[in-house]
């Protein structure tokens, strides 16, 4: 049988904070590593993909919410420029061409209503949590996920209800 060759992930990636406004946000809980609750991110799927192509996909794959929706119209989703330059964990590297150690994390928001159904990617997540937006901050394992959600007030107050 042969091998399926997957291409390397591109170090370019997307980190959606998706909250209530009421600042409750959503924590989804990784499957190949339980206890490891995150946002929405995702890896561009090619180089010239959209940072903001990215997250709505992103978004769609791994939670079934559809950015551009009557109830999640494309506005709420709030682009913070922020970028984040991280060392890859170890335990991911060989996703990355040989000698890739660093992504670029872009950080965007995404309001929500608290109604909406989520529906989990089974082979990516297997749990998922709404949190006041501190406590969704203590549960993250990534300190650059922790930093986005601790400035959700600032950034959210500038979605337009």
């Amino acid at each position: 049988m042969p091998q399926i060759v997957r291409p390397y992930k591109i170090p370019e990636s997307v980190l959606v904070v998706i909250h209530t406004a009421d600042l409750d946000v959503l924590l989804i809980e990784r499957v190949d590593h339980p206890g490891f609750w995150q946002s929405v991110t995702g890896s561009k799927d090619s180089v010239e993909e959209d940072l903001q192509e990215t997250a709505v996909r992103e978004v769609a794959e791994e939670t079934g919410i559809v950015i551009g929706s009557p109830k999640v119209p494309l506005a709420n989703l709030r682009d913070w420029n922020l970028r984040n330059v991280y060392e890859i964990y170890p335990v991911w590297r060989h996703r990355y061409a040989p000698g890739v150690i660093h992504n670029v994390e872009h950080v965007f928001g995404l309001r929500v209503p608290r109604e909406l159904e989520v529906t989990l990617a089974p082979r990516e997540h297997s749990r998922f949590a709404w949190l006041p937006w501190r406590e969704a901050a203590d549960r993250c394992f990534s300190s650059s996920n922790a930093e986005a959600i601790l400035m959700l007030p600032r950034f959210a107050s500038a979605v337009p209800s």
